[in-house]
C-alpha cells in the first residue's frame, strides 16, 4: 500500500487573507460582548477590516475576509446555522455586492466613508428582508426601518472614518505588494 500526501503551500495572499480574517473575527467576537439596546443593531466593527482590505487588495480578498469572518465568527459564538448566522451572511453578501459596485464609482466623491455607509444600508436591508421572509412573516418588521437606517448612517460613518484614517496611516503599498492595480497604490 502506497501513501499519498497532499501538500498545500499557502501563498502570501493566503496568509494576508488569514491575518485580516483573524482580525475581523476578533472584532466580531469582541462586539458580541457589547450590550445592545436593540437586537440587530451592532456597530459592525469588523467591516473596518473589510474596507481596508477592499481599498488595498481589492474586492476578491475583501470577499474572502468577510465570508471567513461570518463563518468563523458564527462557529465561535455558537450561532452557526442559527437565524443569526443567516442574517449575518445575508447582510455580508449584500454589502459585498454593493462594495463591489461602489469601488468603481469616482474616487473623488466615493471613498471609504461613503462605501461604508452604502454597505451598512445594504447589510441592514438584506437582514430586514430575510427577517421578513423567514423569521417575522409580518410587515411590522419594517417599522424598525428608521431605527436601523439611523444606525446604518451612524455606524457606517464611524467605521468609514476609522477605515479612512487607517488607510491614510498605512499609506500606499510598495510596488509589487499585490495591490488591486498591481502598481502598489490602492485603487
Amino acid at each position: 500500500m502506497t501513501r499519498s500526501t497532499i501538500e498545500l503551500t499557502p501563498t502570501v495572499e493566503d496568509r494576508r487573507i488569514a491575518r485580516h480574517a483573524a482580525a475581523a473575527i476578533v472584532l466580531t467576537v469582541a462586539e458580541a460582548a457589547i450590550p445592545l439596546p436593540l437586537p440587530g443593531v451592532k456597530p459592525g466593527l469588523a467591516n473596518i477590516v473589510t474596507l481596508v482590505v477592499l481599498a488595498r487588495w481589492g474586492w476578491r480578498e475583501a470577499v474572502w475576509v468577510s465570508l471567513l469572518r461570518v463563518l468563523a465568527g458564527s462557529l465561535l459564538l455558537g450561532q452557526f446555522l442559527a437565524p443569526g448566522f443567516f442574517l449575518s451572511l445575508s447582510g455580508a453578501v449584500a454589502s459585498l455586492l454593493v462594495l463591489g459596485l461602489a469601488m468603481h464609482l469616482p474616487r473623488r466623491w466615493f471613498g471609504p466613508v461613503s462605501q461604508s455607509i452604502l454597505a451598512a444600508f445594504a447589510h441592514i436591508g438584506a437582514q430586514l428582508v430575510v427577517a421578513r421572509l423567514w423569521l417575522v412573516p409580518h410587515d411590522g418588521v419594517f417599522y424598525l426601518l428608521p431605527v436601523f437606517a439611523l444606525a446604518a448612517v451612524v455606524f457606517g460613518l464611524v467605521n468609514g472614518l476609522v477605515a479612512a484614517r487607517l488607510l491614510g496611516e498605512l499609506g500606499p503599498l510598495p510596488k509589487g505588494e499585490g495591490s488591486p492595480d498591481g502598481k502598489g497604490a490602492a485603487k
